[in-house]
């Protein structure tokens, strides 16, 4: 994986412009290729491909059939498909004869070098657990070696499935065999040519193209296209286990082989397929600061623009299922007694003007109005079971059915794959995230909350355009009855940590951070924190060089993480442009965060925000630039005296309180869900790159100093 292949728009353009060409090919045979057995030729093709994308391997066969070997036979009749590991199916580590599941970023930084990074202790001691996408990609790489290890063929081609060949595919690799005869009479036979493939770093000065191949000189990333002869196949087996991404493995194994490449890329990956592959260097490099900058992320679109209805008993599966479909991209109203009036009265009448996609377990759709939905307008029918062995619920009979068999589905709890039956109804692609199965929730009473119920909603800025955010005028979301207005005491399942001023910072609490993020203009150190025996600590930061940043900060983060509690902190914060101090809950995979931030370019007022993306522990989803951010007006310089600050988190409510009084709310899908999963909480003050947000940097004003005198946070905790 290239770190550095961030592209603009010109690069997608000329993706596809390749793949539309890619018939208009100057020579279609190739004496590379051979049916019959030949020392020097590549006598198979293996196309490694996935059982739920078959249809993958269709479209290579296509392709590889309008292709000829050196008597004129069809390339397809070489190919063979093997069956990807998929990593959806993994259970427990890889076998540890073939795979190690950990790297180091020395090892990503000697193969992919970067230049305000240095391979030394710190990185030599980083290590990375490979994602179980990267597992299952480095164990079908290795057991095609061992089927080449164990064949006759002399040469193989291995192709992934969202591979294609180029139009100079074929006149490229004709000339490039000449050079491999030679080799090979030569007494150096090849053991692996690359054909499909992308080189890290940048050339010092510009390459003459004089030979068809060439001996790679830089790291090399890929494994999309690449022949393997017999003899390298068993010199990459004799070198296993392997340790980290496969196409970084193999790197380091490339002084113990022949190893040449195609002067250009000849196989490509197909545009437009969207990767499944999910990579574990990116959240290290974001910590370390070799990412600097953080781009917009956005979705697929909804996997179906007609509304789903979700029915079934209780303990069927229900919240489960509503936060798949969460997941998928929709907006999913679940587990209510009823819904806002205006929003049954869209669905009933096929409205486009609904706020939802999905609506699951809603106790006020009855029977006889579910089948007045079916039969009236298009929706989908999902009907949930205990077992695969059970009928749709009796009351809903007559919906069910009403409905088209195409669109409906009994979705059984102890379905073995559920993301495929939903996938499959949904006619959308399999996630790569786990399936998130959740406690039954059972519905809540809700009652009606109008703009006036709101307390001080403030000024809103620029939100994120996002599948979980609803912008809609006159909408005030949806408050449950259960836990309106009402302040959740600390229970004695839960947990409190707390720090006071002239008190030391308790290990097993709290740590100093020694990182960063993209957009930080900072790189954390604990060395700008202080903690006297008298008085406020603080957090400063300065101008100091770094390898990744020109600038230090501080900040301090709870050991353990929370799911919901009351979170505070007693600030003085600095003033001046650049400046940002935060007081939040943050996690990734999926990111959730809630907010408070005070920008130094005006203390009188602070930022809240929240965002939010759905799933459990593992589902990497990012979705989220700005947020949904909202200014409230504190009254106040919070630069001139201490001030009390505080987050309340319940599952159906936020607060934001300042010095004790509520200053903001926010309530389910107002505009967004609530977050659910656990949170760290931090405090910390750094500089952003963005001067639309926080001010160009005043740098007369460093070092800046923000005080704290107490940090505080309760709530059920999690290791």
């Amino acid at each position: 994986m290239n770190i550095n292949s961030l592209h603009g728009l010109s690069v997608p353009l000329r993706d596809h412009a390749r793949y539309r060409t890619r018939r208009l090919s100057t020579r279609r045979r190739s004496t590379a290729f051979s049916s019959h057995h030949e020392t020097t030729a590549i006598e198979r093709i293996y196309v490694i491909n996935l059982d739920r994308a078959q249809e993958r391997w269709t479209t290579v066969n296509r392709e590889l059939s309008r292709l000829r070997e050196a008597t004129g036979q069809p390339l397809h009749t070489l190919a063979r498909r093997f069956p990807a590991i998929d990593a959806r199916y993994l259970q427990g580590p890889p076998p540890p004869d073939l795979l190690q599941p950990t790297y180091t970023l020395a090892e990503q930084l000697l193969v992919d070098p970067h230049p305000h990074l240095t391979i030394n202790a710190a990185a030599r001691a980083t290590r990375i657990n490979m994602t179980p996408q990267e597992i299952a990609v480095a164990l079908s790489h290795i057991h095609v070696w061992q089927l080449i290890a164990a064949s006759n063929a002399p040469y193989t081609l291995i192709l992934e499935d969202d591979a294609y060949i180029t139009r100079t595919c074929m006149s490229v690799l004709e000339k490039a065999w000449g050079d491999i005869h030679a080799s090979s009479d030569a007494g150096h036979p090849i053991d692996l040519l690359y054909l499909s493939y992308q080189e890290t770093g940048e050339e010092t000065e510009p390459r003459r193209r004089t030979r068809p191949l060439r001996r790679p000189a830089r790291g090399v990333w890929q494994l999309s296209g690449y022949v393997l002869s017999q003899a390298g196949a068993r010199k990459l087996l004799d070198q296993l286990p392997a340790h980290g991404p496969i196409d970084l493995w193999i790197n380091q194994q490339f002084g113990r082989l022949h190893v040449q490449m195609t002067d250009r890329p000849v196989i490509e990956q197909r545009p437009g397929i969207a990767s499944s592959n999910s990579y574990s260097v990116m959240p290290v490099l974001a910590k370390v600061g070799a990412l600097r900058r953080e781009a917009p992320q956005t979705l697929p679109h909804r996997p179906t623009r007609e509304p789903i209805l979700v029915i079934g008993e209780p303990g069927t599966g229900l919240t489960t299922l509503a936060k798949a479909l969460s997941v998928l991209g929709l907006r999913c109203a679940s587990d209510l007694t009823t819904l806002p009036a205006h929003e049954t009265q869209a669905l009933v009448r096929g409205s486009r003007r609904r706020i939802f996609d999905a609506y699951v377990n809603i106790g006020s759709l009855t029977p006889r109005e579910v089948a007045g939905i079916v039969s009236s307008t298009r929706v989908r029918l999902i009907m949930t079971t205990a077992t695969a062995a059970a009928q749709p619920p009796s009351p809903f009979r007559e919906a069910w059915d009403l409905q088209r068999p195409q669109h409906r589905l009994l979705f059984p709890a102890d379905d073995p794959d559920p993301w495929q039956t939903l996938a499959r109804f949904l006619a959308c692609d399999y996630p790569t995230h786990p399936w998130p199965s959740q406690p039954e929730q059972g519905q809540r009473h809700v009652t009606a909350r109008s703009h006036s119920d709101a307390i001080a909603s403030g000024r809103p800025l620029a939100w994120d355009t996002s599948p979980w955010t609803v912008q809609r005028a006159g909408w005030s979301g949806i408050m449950p009855k259960t836990s309106a207005r009402q302040d959740n005491a600390l229970q004695p399942s839960q947990n409190a940590i707390t720090w006071h001023e002239g008190t030391r910072l308790e290990d097993s609490h709290w740590y100093l951070r020694e990182d960063t993020f993209p957009s930080n203009r900072a790189l954390f150190r604990p060395d700008n924190a202080t903690l006297p025996l008298h008085g406020p600590a603080s957090l400063t930061l300065r101008e100091e060089a770094t390898r990744v940043r020109d600038l230090t900060g501080a900040a301090i983060a709870s050991r353990p993480s929370f799911t919901y509690g009351s979170f505070s902190a007693r600030l003085r914060v600095p003033s001046g442009p650049g400046l940002v101090t935060g007081l939040f809950l943050h996690r990734n995979g999926p990111r959730q965060e809630i907010d408070i931030e005070i920008l130094g370019r005006d203390t009188t007022c602070m930022l809240i925000n929240v965002f939010y993306n759905p799933g459990t522990p593992g589902t990497r989803l990012e979705h989220g630039y700005r947020g949904t951010p909202t200014v409230i007006d504190l009254g106040f310089d919070a630069s001139k005296k201490f001030h009390d600050y505080e987050i309340d988190w319940q599952p159906d409510y936020i607060r934001w309180r300042v010095d004790g009084a509520t200053v903001h709310e926010r309530v389910l899908w107002d505009p967004t869900p609530i977050p659910d999963q656990p949170l760290e909480f931090n405090v910390n003050l750094w500089s952003s790159e963005s001067t639309e947000f926080a001010g160009p940097l005043d740098r007369q004003a460093l070092p800046a100093v923000l005080e704290i005198t107490s940090l505080k946070a309760h709530g059920p905790t999690h290791a």
